[in-house]
């Protein structure tokens, strides 16, 4: 008798640990299912409310695609976006690397107060900065040109990922490196072969979020470009797919599940690296 309530208390568990792993998976994958079902909805479908939002009152359609595909320039605008994601990416590692690591092994008060304060810049509003930038832009006849957007987007990917690679690079010991150093390596040479290899998943991370906030991005872009062809996905699907008080729902959420379904492959494949990069960073 003494081991039914135990049964009981195990079997409540798994339920209630399943009821609520259902729930955060529906609700992680609603997103996704609403955009691949507005995607190929008629319009007649969309917009009669006696209909099932869920289902396909209708037989599916492609015509939203074409729209998507004939009607915009879309695949540039999927071009401009991925390489300025890739550029920004490495600019931003190149720079925040570095830096992280040396406010990581700097010591005295002033090591702390410093990564705050590059951390601080971060949460300057674009709207703020979009006007001094576009100063910038115009002196040096970067208007209408993607590289505008490959010049100011490091200016918060470099400071958020150099706070966030600082604190990996801390909770890396010191005695590796200086092992490393009495076995004849020099500084860098510790960095490159022996704090590098160790700091990939902050890294990865630092990689994944600067590659998403630069696909995200919309203040910047629609202020410094104002040419089609040079339009990046955040800026271009809004611009040409919302005509006054028409909203072409059907090719928006087309447009939208195309740019995001590779990150979220990313994100799949490399997740317990990329929650590894925040837990290892907010360790001292």
């Amino acid at each position: 008798m003494a081991t039914r309530p135990i049964h009981l208390y195990h079997l409540s568990r798994r339920t209630l640990h399943a009821a609520v792993l259902v729930f955060f998976i529906t609700f992680l994958a609603f997103p996704f299912y609403w955009m691949v079902i507005t995607t190929f909805k008629t319009n007649h479908d969309l917009y009669n409310t006696h209909n099932n939002p869920f289902l396909f009152s209708s037989p599916p359609t492609l015509r939203h695609l074409a729209v998507l595909f004939e009607d915009t320039q879309y695949l540039q605008w999927l071009v401009n976006t991925g390489l300025v994601g890739l550029i920004v990416v490495l600019i931003t590692l190149l720079l925040a690397v570095p830096a992280g690591y040396a406010l990581a092994r700097m010591t005295g008060r002033w090591a702390q107060t410093l990564g705050v304060a590059i951390f601080l810049t971060y949460l300057v509003p674009p709207t703020i900065l979009f006007i001094p930038f576009s100063r910038i832009i115009a002196m040096l006849g970067l208007q209408d040109s993607i590289w505008s957007l490959v010049l100011v987007y490091p200016s918060f990917t470099v400071p958020f990922c150099t706070w966030l690679l600082m604190g990996f690079f801390k909770a890396i010991p010191r005695d590796l490196e200086d092992a490393a150093m009495i076995d004849g390596l020099s500084r860098f040479g510790a960095f490159i072969k022996v704090v590098m290899p160790i700091s990939i998943a902050g890294m990865l991370t630092a990689v994944i979020f600067a590659f998403t906030l630069v696909t995200q991005e919309f203040v910047y872009g629609v202020t410094f470009i104002t040419a089609s062809p040079s339009y990046t996905v955040s800026v271009g699907v809004p611009t040409f797919l919302v005509r006054g008080d028409v909203y072409f729902w059907g090719s928006m959420m087309a447009a939208c599940l195309i740019a995001s379904v590779p990150i979220a492959i990313i994100y799949s494949f490399f997740v317990n690296r990329f929650v590894s990069g925040f837990t290892m960073g907010a360790i001292k």
